[in-house]
Parts: C-alpha cells; structure tokens; sequence
C-alpha cells in the first residue's frame, strides 16, 4: 500500500513537472467542479462560514445587498424572482420571506439540498422552487419572471459566448419591463499579476486529509481572462486534482453592450454597489438590465 501511494505521488510530482507553462483558457472546464459531491460539500461548508465573504458573503452583508435589490428592482411580495447560479438559497430564501416567489438553479447537489431545508426550516417552502441544474443547459419553466439576479460574479466563470447565451435566455424569461440585477468584477481592479503559492492543511476547500496545495495566477491582456490553476496532491493517497478557474473580465462598455445584444432595452451600471456597506464593494460594478 505504502509503495502505491508512493508511486502515485512521484506519478503526480512528474506531471506537475510538465504541466503547460500558461494553460489554455477554459480547458477541463475551466471552473471549479461545483456539482462533485465530495467537493460540493465542502463548498457548502465555505457558503456557510460567516468568518469570510469567500464563497458567500456574511448575513449582514447579505441583508443589506438584499434591502438595495428590493428597493432599486422595485420588488413587491407576490413578484416572480430567478436566481440564477442560487448557492444555498441564501439570497432566494429572503426574498421569499419578504413575499417573492423565487425560483432558484444551480448544480451543485449540496447547495440546492441545503436551499430546499432552509426554506423548509424557515416556512417559505411553498415560495421556493429550487432546481439542481446546469443553467447553460436548462432554465425554469413557468410563468415569467418580474427580476433575475446573478451575483458575485458568476456570469464571469462562462466564456463570453456562454455567458450571452445564458444573458440570452434570462432576457426570455423576464416578464415586459422585468429587471436583470448582475455583479460583475470592475476590470480595473481585477489582480492582473502573476502569482504563485502553496501551503499545506488537512481541511477546507480542497480537501478533508493531509495535502499540499500549489497555486499559479495567470492574467491575458487580449482576451481579458484571469485564469487559476490548482495542483491539490492528497499526501494519503498520492491522488493529484488539477483544476482550472477562469474569469471573463469586462469593461463597463463590453458589459452594458452584452446586456443590450442579449435583448435588454437598457443598462445602468452602478459601482462600488451603489455605496452598499460591503467589505469588498469597491471591486464590483453592478449592473441592472430593464427588458
């Protein structure tokens, strides 16, 4: 057993060795491997740490982006609202409470079960509808929807053609005049530096046992993609994850005129969230499209 692990982790070791200097962009994905049970439940566990925004941010965070979004969306109890790429229901289950009905997708298995308890948990079951989907693939049916949310810069993780299709297909779905609320990194302060790093741990994201992380940051002024690359060798094991994260910046300008293409009427862009009090506000433009 002993000399398996060995082989495995010399195995692993040369192929870091001789990974590609730059990966090309999008490949194996390009995302993290959110619908992987293992993996989706550890994510979970990130969503719900209230010591860091990493995966979701903090509940008072949260409530006062949710206090923004129902005042500058004009959002009244009895509305249909989509939240696309939804987590854990965290945003979706309090606009249920406040009267929305919320259809919420995602694919990650733990998330939406953890969405569907807490709207159980918290007595707005019946104005909730959570699907474990891939919204590229698939949408809600129904009737249209009065908003649409996708936030913390999830459109981004999609390559440009993916991410109009998915705007495409969320325009579709809105009622006449219904609104797309979307968070998106402001380009001018997106990391574009080179990096590498490591450390060692046995909890967290990547893993629940002894391993050694290896990270690499790339950054491609053309196409304005910042890409991360993860080696994660499990010292138990000697079994190697190699993971590609890549984000699509945009400029407000290739923002507002993605919206436009996708069939909205308008687009107000707001940075800094409109002075919401986010630790991290300064980052984000958010933009809101009226159909």
């Amino acid at each position: 057993m002993a000399n398996d692990v060995k082989t495995r982790t010399e195995e692993a070791l040369r192929r870091m060795y001789g990974r590609a200097s730059v990966p090309r962009a999008w490949a194996r994905g390009g995302n993290l491997p959110w619908n992987e049970p293992a993996f989706a439940d550890r994510m979970l566990r990130e969503h719900l740490d209230e010591s860091h925004g990493a995966a979701s941010r903090p509940s008072a965070e949260r409530e006062a982006q949710i206090d923004w979004l129902w005042s500058t969306l004009a959002l009244d109890p009895g509305q249909r609202v989509y939240d696309v790429t939804c987590g854990p229901g965290l945003y979706a289950v309090e606009l249920a409470k406040r009267g929305c009905r919320v259809t919420g997708v995602d694919f990650s298995p733990a998330s939406i079960r953890y969405a569907r308890e807490l709207a159980t948990r918290t007595g707005v079951s019946a104005l909730c509808d959570f699907v474990e989907a891939d919204i590229r693939d698939v949408g809600p049916s129904g009737p249209p929807f009065d908003a649409a949310l996708v936030l913390y810069g999830q459109l981004a993780v999609f390559p440009r053609h993916q991410a109009a299709s998915i705007a495409r297909d969320v325009c579709t779905r809105l009622a006449p005049g219904g609104q797309l609320c979307i968070e998106l990194l402001d380009l001018e302060r997106v990391d574009k530096k080179a990096s590498t790093w490591w450390f060692t741990d046995d909890t967290g994201l990547w893993g629940d046992g002894p391993f050694l992380h290896l990270g690499e940051r790339f950054w491609d002024e053309d196409s304005g993609i910042s890409s991360e690359r993860f080696h994660i060798l499990h010292l138990e094991t000697g079994e190697m994850d190699e993971i590609l994260l890549c984000d699509q910046s945009y400029s407000t300008h290739e923002a507002r005129a993605l919206l436009l293409e996708a069939g909205f009427s308008s687009v107000d862009p707001y940075a800094a969230w409109d002075g919401v009090a986010l630790a991290d506000a300064r980052e984000w433009t958010v933009y809101v499209a009226q159909k």
